[in-house]
């Protein structure tokens, strides 16, 4: 059996719709240079997007647009969450690196909106284009798909929503569940984006070695990380929304070369908890990078 073909078995026996694609971040290593299963087929990025806010803030610190260092005072009223400041009910003081920091390591909505603000949207909305990733689109932050969720629920809260969606009696049809609609791209411009990042072609020095550091840092355990031993290093971003679950990273056993994979998922169920869906991006990810594993010496 093929690569690809255990990968769909374990979409299948996990009840998700699954994408994925992974390649060597440098591709001079002997093997296959790609593992692919509807790798250019548009999925929705949800969180997803946080990774090219971050390509963004790091080229404008290094233009000089940004002080990194610079205090923030980010009021109440926030973008919703369950984690950084947005979790918070007070006036929050961080710098902007530390914004960006949790924007990736606990996926912070609120932190993300506002370093997205002040970036430019504009910015962040021509990158794909800049880097050829010609299948993917950034429509908007968190925000934005919160306050659709809250039309196309018909719900007065951002809670109500997602109960809806969590709700397998109630059919749902929202945009942010859309790839037409909503933030979208493809598994393999997740690859290629995630190549680009670890091989210094996107920021400088110091802002390459930021991105791995908080990508390196992401808390979540149970996807990408929960596919491999530990002796492996993950860095990675998820992304979730309803019944959308996703996480693109970069894999690293010692000695050898790191190997970027993405892998986007549609589960059957919208229960707010999937843990097989969960755990088959993780295992997915590992039929994957164990096809594509190669010495570095």
């Amino acid at each position: 059996m093929s690569a690809a073909d255990e990968v769909r078995a374990v979409f299948r026996d996990a009840g998700v719709r699954g994408w994925l694609h992974a390649r060597p971040v440098t591709t001079d290593g002997p093997g296959p240079v790609e593992v692919a299963v509807g790798a250019d087929v548009p999925v929705v990025m949800a969180s997803v997007y946080k990774l090219l806010v971050l390509v963004a803030f790091c080229r404008e610190v290094d233009d000089g647009g940004i002080d990194p260092r610079e205090p923030v005072v980010v009021p109440p009223g926030r973008t919703p969450g369950g984690t950084g400041i947005s979790a918070l009910a007070d006036p929050v003081t961080m710098s902007w690196r530390d914004l960006a920091t949790s924007m990736i390591t606990v996926s912070d909505n609120a932190a993300a909106d506002v370093v997205h603000t002040r970036v430019g949207r504009d910015r962040v909305a021509a990158l794909p284009a800049e880097l050829g990733l010609d299948g993917t689109r950034v429509r908007g932050g968190t925000a934005d798909v919160f306050a659709d969720l809250v039309a196309d629920t018909g719900t007065d809260d951002v809670a109500a929503a997602f109960a809806v969606l969590a709700d397998n009696d109630v059919p749902a049809q929202v945009r942010a569940l859309s790839p037409v609609f909503g933030s979208s791209t493809t598994a393999a411009d997740a690859t290629r984006l995630l190549g680009l990042l670890w091989r210094g072609e996107l920021t400088s020095a110091a802002g390459t070695e930021f991105a791995r550091r908080v990508l390196s840092a992401q808390v979540w355990p149970h996807r990408l990380r929960a596919g491999f031993p530990a002796a492996a290093s993950v860095a990675g971003k998820t992304g979730t929304v309803g019944a959308v679950r996703n996480e693109v990273g970069v894999v690293t056993f010692p000695g050898e070369h790191p190997v970027a994979v993405a892998v986007f998922t549609h589960a059957a169920r919208s229960d707010a908890n999937v843990p097989r869906a969960d755990a088959a991006i993780g295992a997915a990810a590992r039929v994957a990078v164990n096809e594509l594993r190669a010495s570095a010496l």
